[in-house]
This record gives structure tokens, sequence and C-alpha cells, in this order.
């Protein structure tokens, strides 16, 4: 069984900067989980693909609303997606999940994923 567990959300000010963290774990089974995504769901808002990436080359899929403000990335050693996230907005606070799923063809769309973890709170304020 997989296991998706998120970390580092927090309160910052227009501007700032925070980095999340996925850790997966389980059994031999989380190694096949070779897309790690990031979604998000701000309140009355459906949930929505920010990043994703392929755990076997690093190959990186961004949305065009943060493209050039959140990069994800990975350190399989320690079966760990990091999402740092810079110049934040208000627009940027939601609920953020990663999930996990064994292949995709569209790395940003929720269908695609099977497993998710809990989330970790992002909010942004002026």
């Amino acid at each position: 069984e997989v296991h998706l567990v998120e970390s580092g959300g927090g309160s910052v000010q227009t501007g700032g900067s925070l980095r999340l963290s996925c850790v997966i774990s389980g059994d031999t089974a989380s190694m096949s989980m070779k897309y790690i995504g990031w979604f998000r769901q701000a309140p009355g808002k459906e949930r929505e693909g920010v990043a994703a990436i392929y755990r076997g080359d690093g190959r990186s899929y961004t949305a065009n609303s943060v493209k050039g403000r959140f990069t994800i990335s990975v350190d399989n050693a320690k079966n760990t997606v990091y999402l740092e996230m810079n110049n934040l907005k208000s627009d940027d606070t939601a609920m953020y999940y990663c999930a996990a799923a064994p292949w995709s063809i569209q790395p940003l769309d929720t269908l695609e994923y099977g497993i998710w973890g809990q989330g970790t709170q992002v909010t942004v304020s002026s």
C-alpha cells in the first residue's frame, strides 16, 4: 500500500516563498508510482493541477498559472517530491495535495491519479 504525506504549508505574505514536500512511502508498489503531481483546491473551486513530474527521468509539467514561479523536483533516494513556490500571490491560497499514479497521459489531470495525500494548507495574504 502506498501512502503520501505532504508538509511545508503555512501562511506567508504576498511575494513570499514556501517549499512543499511529498514523501512517498509503502511497499515496493511505491516505486511503481512513476508520476507524482501537485494539485490545489481553493474554497468553492475545483481541484486543479499545478505541477507534475515523471520520476524516471525528472521530466516535469507545470500549469501556465504558476509557470515561472513554481518548480517541481524529485529526490528518488528520499522518495520525496518537492514543490518550490516563489512570488506567491493571494490566488495561490488553497489546500495543496500530492498524488501518485503508475503512468499518465495528462499528468496535470486529477483523473489520472488514484492515490492522494491529506493535503497541506497554503495561505497567502497581503
